[in-house]
């Protein structure tokens, strides 16, 4: 599978196609997010340990965000699994990448790391290298919705509690891009004190992920608290669902009905 990955980066850097490929690579032991340039040894590309649990995952995205500030125009290629090119779709839509200057380079992920992120499509549209696998059931949310509402509630006041605001999954999360965060508005959220403002602080990140979150877990991941931040935004996800029929990154030409105002036009 790396091979493919390998084979289709050096296609692109012998075509002229990028500037560079933002992906995954061994240093010192570790994983770490690189970019990898035209003449660069790709011995240390990393999947992230693809193969197993999906250990070593990074927002890719974010980074070519950053990227891409710099140097707008530039063409780059990224690593992108299922939830990362759910990602790029929902970017394309708020102006923060544009779709000429990114070549996604589509990997699957396997039967295990579907099951663990309860991943609705493990796969990209465009794939390079992997199998494509069915969507997994949301049984997670389920387990919570089948409480009653008193349960409910004790639930997630427990598990915000727990939260230490350290802003671990709002810096983790590729949808978060704003210059200017509301989770640091004093008019929303009290400065230096513990716990949060409960439900405020998470329920305000909660509303701001409704029309953006892709589902691809690294809140949880990153969380110290173990908090399931991750439940959350399926359930708001599922609302939007219901609601609207809309799904963060599903369709790169849809718009989100939150950008909408007013009655939709006729057709």
């Amino acid at each position: 599978m790396i091979d493919q990955v390998k084979q289709k980066i050096n296609e692109l850097f012998s075509e002229g196609s990028v500037k560079g490929v933002v992906a995954l690579a061994h240093v010192s032991g570790h994983v770490t997010p690189c970019l990898f340039q035209k003449g660069d040894d790709l011995q240390g590309l990393s999947l992230g340990d693809l193969q197993t649990s999906g250990d070593a995952r990074y927002p890719l995205n974010k980074v070519l965000i950053t990227i891409a500030r710099q140097y707008p125009d530039d063409v780059f290629g990224i690593l992108v699994r299922g939830c990362d090119e759910r990602g790029l779709y929902a970017l394309y839509r708020l102006k923060q990448l544009e779709p000429d200057k990114v070549v996604p380079i589509g990997i699957c992920c396997p039967q295990s790391l579907a099951l663990q992120c309860e991943c609705k499509k493990p796969y990209p549209d465009e794939i390079i290298a992997g199998e494509k696998l069915e969507g997994v059931l949301q049984k997670h949310v389920q387990d919570v919705e089948d409480m009653d509402r008193s349960e409910r509630f004790s639930f997630w006041k427990g598990q915000f509690l727990k939260c230490v605001k350290c802003y671990g999954c709002r810096d983790i999360c590729p949808m978060c891009f704003c210059r200017e965060c509301s989770l640091e508005c004093e008019d929303l959220v009290s400065k230096g004190s513990l716990p949060v403002d409960i439900p405020v602080f998470h329920l305000t990140r909660a509303m701001h992920m409704a029309d953006r979150c892709i589902d691809c877990g690294l809140c949880d991941e990153a969380c110290p608290s173990d908090i399931p931040l991750r439940l959350l935004y399926k359930k708001i996800a599922g609302i939007m669902n219901t609601e609207f029929g809309y799904t963060s990154g599903i369709n790169k030409n849809e718009k989100s009905p939150l950008s909408l105002m007013g009655p939709e036009p006729e057709k």
